[in-house]
């Protein structure tokens, strides 16, 4: 969320400051140049084949001295940020196939989506004034299907139509100066924490707005995708799978952020956004949809050992787990989440957790797509427990599954060590 946040803190500056200081930041800001993205066909083109090209942007830039100008030029600015990211995933299959996710429920709006895949753990998409949007891996690896990642892009494609942005930086900078005026007001005459008060009940009255936006994208969301031809529960689903996952974190903070009310909180409750999906889905009486799970899964297969890694780095080993069943609902890639299992529970070191472990690393091994890291763990688990002639097959296994591994010196190091014990 940390580019959400370093937005919303520009926001917040562009509304206290004002046009000036709008004016400034986008004559500040380096012109955004990108290349177009690879053809959104999963194969290529015929030579004889014209390819379309994208289509031109629905909006025109902004002049620089207004309000939305300002936001352009701050969104200019994290955009060039994320070209020039580590974390940018730039493979452009993946990069073709979302961004014909987002084209299609974005309808007039798809010449002015420039589309990044972040490889970043947590569930997050957001689409800047300026039309940058960011899709982070995390929100991927979560998603069941096509039609959940559409649900969620045309929620913040709806963000951008209705201008959000531009209402939060407006409703800011009148809130915010209407409560220090008051504040001021208030402590000359002595009663500085009735100021404080009025102070921090505007500020919640901005994250309240925020709320109502957050429930507007989400109904609209559900219409571009509805009409773009998706399953319509897709949202209810998504929605209800996030809320499990929270309730089994182990993080206490990240338990209790769906059971208390914040006035600080800049969305809707999940139960509360739920609710009004199933109301939707009731009452719009829209035909069973695509859900192209199959092919949604095809398009993430080579993207699941990276990205289960990094989701191990959040060490929230409850909600690793809830992911890991949802991957293993169809039956399919059992090696890989049969061996990230076995990392969550060796990583974890709780009561019972090794002999888990080694349940889910045999497991992984018995499968054909098992990664080779499955074989060195149960090694290692084989050296520990003085199995030396198990762990120099297993490490011999995985030598030959990983010729190039990073550790192979370390590897043959052990393997040496047990087969001279066999001696």
């Amino acid at each position: 969320m940390k580019r959400r946040v370093a937005l919303l803190c520009a926001v917040a500056a562009l509304a206290l400051a004002g046009p000036a200081l709008a004016q400034d930041v986008v004559q500040d800001a380096v012109p955004v140049t990108i290349s177009e993205p690879a053809p959104e066909a999963a194969t290529p083109a015929a030579p004889a084949e014209i390819v379309t090209p994208p289509p031109a942007p629905s909006r025109a830039r902004p002049a620089t001295n207004t309000d939305e100008g300002g936001l352009w030029g701050i969104s200019d600015r994290a955009e060039l940020q994320a070209q020039a990211s580590g974390e940018l995933e730039r493979d452009p299959a993946l990069n073709a196939y979302v961004r014909g996710v987002a084209c299609r429920v974005a309808g007039p709006a798809c010449g002015d989506v420039r589309l990044y895949i972040m490889n970043r753990p947590f569930f997050n998409a957001s689409m800047a004034p300026n039309g940058y949007m960011e899709v982070w891996s995390g929100l991927m690896l979560r998603a069941e299907d096509e039609s959940q990642l559409a649900f969620v892009l045309g929620h913040e494609i709806t963000h951008y139509r209705e201008n959000h942005s531009l209402e939060l930086l407006r409703t800011m900078r009148g809130r915010a100066t209407a409560a220090m005026i008051f504040s001021i007001g208030a402590a000359a005459a002595g009663v500085g924490l009735l100021g404080d008060l009025v102070y921090l009940g505007t500020v919640a009255s901005m994250f309240g707005f925020s709320r109502e936006r957050e429930a507007e994208a989400d109904s609209q969301g559900f219409d571009h995708a509805v009409a773009a031809g998706y399953d319509p529960n897709a949202g209810v689903t998504l929605w209800t799978n996030l809320i499990a996952e929270a309730r089994v974190s182990d993080n206490p903070d990240v338990r209790r952020r769906e059971a208390r009310a914040s006035v600080f909180a800049s969305h809707p409750l999940s139960a509360d956004r739920v609710e009004a999906l199933q109301a939707k889905v009731a009452t719009s009486h829209a035909p069973v949809g695509e859900t192209n799970r199959e092919r949604y899964r095809a398009a993430i297969r080579p993207f699941l050992d990276p990205w289960l890694r990094a989701e191990l780095r959040r060490r929230d080993y409850g909600q690793t787990l809830v992911v890991l069943d949802r991957l293993a609902s169809h039956g399919e890639d059992l090696g890989m989440v049969e061996y990230y299992r076995g990392e969550v529970y060796r990583l974890r070191r709780g009561d019972g957790d090794a002999a888990h472990a080694l349940e889910h690393y045999n497991a992984s091994i018995a499968q054909p797509d098992a990664p080779a890291g499955a074989w060195r763990e149960l090694g290692d688990i084989a050296m520990r427990e003085q199995r030396t002639a198990d762990a120099a097959q297993f490490f011999t296994t995985y030598l030959e599954r990983a010729p190039n591994a990073s550790d192979r010196a370390l590897v043959q190091a052990r393997l040496a060590q047990v087969q001279g014990g066999n001696q």
